[in-house]
């Protein structure tokens, strides 16, 4: 089930979204691609990232729910397919020595049909690594937006259209689903918005607004509504602004 909420413009992404896969570097470490593994990127967005673990000398096939996103990775060279993660057999390109995800999982809602597809898609002894956002994620951000929202009558759905899981739930789901080694971490990283957090609005939640029914012409004033409200909390010294994101990073491993 494709989220609706999930929608994203190469070119807004581009412009205003390139510290998303700028600040891959540690869940990519994580992953150490290695020579002639075949790796699977899941979420694999306009392929940045992918194109990363290509360089290291890895075979990569990217998936991604958003044509958009995936003709813009083509255009990399990156071999790159649409797929939703919760519903597909993703073993049915082989059977991968790494998958790796990177600012994606939050938006698949179904992680128990997740956590499945990728053990599957696994070889035994292979390893599933990356970030996504966790527990606490955009507090900030995500209340400003759903209060503006509310304030002019949009009705949103009771739980955001995300899933920010915690260690131990995640770990459970994961455990349950036949990993082991499950290691998973949160780390609270403030990150800068070069655009600002009305740019980050119309970039990042563009989706959430589609599902709130918000039209065209007021999108633009509901993101400089948003940046106002959070500008006590997120706005630093020098006037530019900080997103309260929190991540959680994992790895683990198929068993032999």
């Amino acid at each position: 089930m494709v989220n609706l909420a999930s929608r994203w413009s190469p070119t807004d992404y581009a412009r205003n979204a390139a510290f998303v896969p700028a600040l891959g570097d540690e869940a990519l470490r994580l992953l150490n691609p290695q020579p002639g593994e075949l790796i699977l990127d899941l979420g694999c967005g306009d392929g940045a990232l992918t194109q990363r673990i290509v360089e290291a000398g890895a075979s990569v096939i990217g998936i991604d729910s958003s044509q958009e996103m995936v003709e813009a990775a083509r255009a990399r060279g990156i071999d790159a397919f649409v797929g939703d993660a919760e519903a597909m057999d993703l073993g049915r390109f082989g059977a991968f020595d790494a998958v790796f995800s990177n600012a994606a999982l939050h938006w698949m809602l179904d992680a128990d049909a997740v956590a499945s597809g990728v053990f599957k898609a696994l070889r035994p002894g292979g390893r599933f690594v990356g970030e996504m956002g966790g527990e606490g994620n955009l507090l900030a951000l995500r209340g400003a937006l759903r209060d503006e929202l509310s304030m002019r009558g949009y009705e949103m759905p009771e739980q955001d259209p995300a899933w920010y899981a915690g260690i131990e739930e995640f770990t459970r789901l994961y455990c349950v689903a036949g990993f082991s080694e499950v290691r998973a971490e949160l780390i609270g990283r403030p990150t800068p918005l070069p655009g600002g957090v009305a740019e980050w609005v119309r970039t990042f939640r563009a989706g959430v607004m589609d599902v709130a029914m918000v039209p065209e012409w007021e999108r633009d004033d509901i993101a400089a509504a948003v940046e106002a409200r959070v500008a006590p909390a997120l706005r630093r010294p020098d006037g530019t602004f900080c997103a309260d994101y929190v991540r959680l990073r994992f790895a683990m491993k198929r068993p032999e």
